[in-house]
């Protein structure tokens, strides 16, 4: 069988960050297979998902790890940072614990990371509005005191609500450093990898593609 090549430009890693509960593996699943799992178990170590996406003009593909949030996994997921060009911090928007510790996760992202690292901050389960226990204000606050957040965007995975978004404004920042040179590609800590070549035997695999683009924050 002939060799089909692959048909994306570039891989970015992602990497998702935060406590546990606050619903990073749902919203992997949802990004990656369009499913809601409402009774996610809690990550051991890490999760891997895959999905390519169009922006500019240019298919890539993301490689995404889901990291646990309990404490006693922190050694082993913080080797995962490493080489990551993308990393979504998330917090729920129910629990202010999970938002208090969110100077503790940008921390370790910022020394694990490289200094382009791209880091979008996300409010989860806005569907449970009610319930709100962190505003919008005071989130949007600490991305703006902290620059390394420079979208916020409340998601609800249970309703597929700005999913698409978080992991496309990611994408298309680290597409702008690629474009203007500040992201170097030979650097091996860039998350970045450009035009692979397809192994012998390779063959395509279908994955979803996003139906639009833009940060609904």
């Amino acid at each position: 069988m002939a060799t089909a090549p692959y048909n994306y430009s570039y891989i970015f890693k992602y990497i998702i960050i935060g406590d546990m509960g606050v619903g990073k593996s749902c919203l992997l699943h949802q990004f990656t297979e369009k499913k809601f799992m409402a009774d996610c178990p809690h990550t051991i170590g890490v999760e891997f998902g895959t999905r390519i996406i169009e922006v500019s003009g240019q298919k890539i593909k993301l490689q995404i790890w889901d990291t646990a949030g309990q404490e006693r996994f922190r050694a082993v997921t913080r080797s995962y940072y490493r080489g990551a060009a993308g990393a979504l911090m998330v917090y729920d928007i129910t629990r202010r614990s999970t938002y208090n510790h969110l100077s503790s996760w940008l921390t370790d992202a910022r020394n694990l990371t490289n200094p382009n690292t791209v880091i979008i901050l996300i409010g989860n389960k806005a569907d449970l509005e009610a319930q709100r226990d962190v505003t919008y204000e005071e989130a949007k606050q600490f991305a703006e005191e902290n620059g390394g957040s420079p979208c916020l965007c409340s998601l609800s995975p249970s309703r597929g609500e700005n999913v698409e978004d978080a992991f496309l404004e990611a994408a298309k920042k680290i597409f702008q450093n690629i474009q203007d040179g500040s992201l170097d590609l030979n650097a091996a800590e860039s998350g970045v990898q450009h035009k692979p070549s397809a192994p012998q035997g390779g063959r395509l695999t279908s994955e979803p593609q996003p139906q639009r683009e833009g940060c609904g924050c």
